[in-house]
């Protein structure tokens, strides 16, 4: 399916929302020649006789034509012929297609942030929620769902400090590489040569960033190490990591410290302890499936049980704030075995974070690159099950974001237990302070709350590039400092 735009200035959100419909569309400038035919042409005319634009969807394939028309008053802005466009469009392909994708024509990755939004600048929670579901064709239980994420977020944002930020630091290493996964990381079996090194450049990096947030008079509220699977590392690699990460930055002003401890072939009874003795308060053992054959369909070298016995492990050392990643919609899953992961992390593993993803199709993921039994058609009924499953067991959802590439257009929601929320993972997905991140593929956010303004620093990629040009990422930091000068 092609679309054709005869404005580039809506070129892309109409490019989002054709996604939501079509696997992989062309996408033209111009308009359709005669006789073609599977295409959907949008357009924003100029002013007609009394001064309105005249706006218009068609969709065209065989004998099945749609064409919808609206118009936008004369000086009418970019950003509200933008929302007639979108809306024009959704209501033509949903036609056309059977298919009404439930964020309908809102195709921004963190929806919840948005109401939240709303509601701080003192919209209500009911007209918010209205808001959503009559202006921007969200599904009403998607606008409910958005709306509880909202109002325990706004009940964490006070935590947040404007002269604070959070500490992120990239271990990217794995194992192996799940058929699902994209992220820039390497697999240990082989390149574990790389990581002794790696981990001495990275305290290096620390130490000379830890000197910048102090001359700022910065303060640390947060510490998240994440990968690629942090506990790929040794556990003498983890100590001097961990050491001069309190050498350097101290204890995190809100005493949240995460770690993804990740698959349980990596994670041992000395690893956990070094973790511990270092001050960690959370991890992440992350199942994705208690489903020990969808597991090997995606390419993760343990089982269920393997799990369990990581859990077991980590509460005997006193742990007692554990996140399971869930993935809905894996290859070979079903809605049966997706509802005994859902209570299986509730109750077995007894997680007091259960963060469920619905599965994207990320562009340089294998599962991607093979297109074969891409992903489970119950996706959207699975999401549903653990929001329903999980808020009656008394965990609350907290943090939300979308991806492009996610399967039937859903999203990605982390629920918690009163009082073991994430704060990172709302500071960053809300945007509400600076992130000061260190490592390969690591991306330093930038924000200036008095200002609105937030930019972005970027390590090195790739942990060769890392490695090989080090002092020239060293210099990139240099701009955490003139971005706070300019204050």
């Amino acid at each position: 399916m092609t679309l054709y735009l005869r404005d580039d200035r809506f070129h892309y959100e109409l490019e989002n929302i054709m996604r939501m419909f079509f696997w992989r569309p062309e996408i033209k400038a111009g308009t359709p020649e005669d006789g073609e035919s599977g295409f959907c042409f949008a357009e924003a005319c100029g002013s007609a006789d009394d001064g309105k634009s005249l706006l218009s969807v068609e969709f065209l394939d065989g004998e099945k034509r749609i064409l919808l028309k609206d118009t936008a008053e004369e000086g009418s802005s970019d950003k509200e012929i933008e929302q007639k466009m979108a809306v024009l469009m959704y209501r033509v392909l949903s036609e056309a297609t059977g298919k009404r994708p439930p964020f309908g024509v809102m195709t921004g990755i963190r929806p919840a942030k948005y109401m939240a939004d709303l509601m701080e600048k003192g919209m209500t929670a009911d007209e918010a929620e209205r808001l959503f579901v009559e202006r921007s064709l969200v599904d009403p239980e998607k606008a409910r769902l958005c709306r509880l994420t909202a109002e325990t977020g706004l009940r964490l944002r006070e935590r947040c400090d404007d002269r604070g930020f959070s500490l992120y630091v990239s271990i990217p290493f794995c194992p192996s590489r799940c058929s699902y996964c994209s992220f820039v990381s390497k697999t240990v079996e082989k390149d574990r040569s790389m990581t002794g090194p790696y981990v001495d450049a990275l305290c290096r990096e620390l130490s000379y960033t830890s000197q910048i947030t102090k001359e700022l008079g910065l303060r640390m509220q947060t510490v998240y190490i994440g990968g690629g699977t942090p506990t790929v590392l040794s556990e003498e690699e983890l100590k001097i990591l961990t050491g001069a990460i309190e050498e350097y930055f101290g204890a995190p002003g809100e005493g949240e410290y995460s770690v993804e401890a990740g698959r349980p072939d990596t994670i041992t009874e000395g690893k956990l302890k070094v973790l511990k003795e270092a001050g960690v308060t959370r991890i992440s053992i992350n199942p994705q499936t208690a489903n020990d054959e969808v597991l090997r369909k995606v390419g993760r070298k343990h089982t269920a049980a393997d799990i369990e016995r990581c859990y077991a492990m980590a509460r005997s050392l006193g742990f007692d704030n554990i996140n399971a990643d869930l993935i809905a919609g894996l290859p070979g899953d079903d809605l049966e075995s997706f509802r005994h992961s859902v209570i299986w992390a509730a109750e077995t593993l007894a997680a007091e974070n259960v963060t469920v993803h619905a599965l994207t199709l990320k562009r340089a993921s294998f599962l991607r690159e093979t297109e074969s039994e891409l992903f489970s058609p119950e996706a959207p009924e699975m999401v549903d099950f653990a929001q329903n499953e999980l808020t009656a067991r008394g965990y609350a959802p907290y943090y939300m974001y979308r991806q492009k590439g996610t399967v039937e257009s859903l999203e990605n929601t982390g629920y918690a237990l009163p009082g073991r929320e994430c704060l990172y993972n709302l500071f960053i997905m809300d945007e509400l302070q600076s992130i000061i991140a260190c490592g390969a593929g690591a991306v330093t956010k930038l924000k200036d709350n008095s200002r609105n303004l937030i930019e972005r620093v970027f390590d090195m990629k790739y942990p060769q590039d890392y490695l090989q040009r080090f002092d020239e990422m060293l210099r990139r930091k240099d701009r955490i400092t003139e971005f706070f000068a300019e204050k």
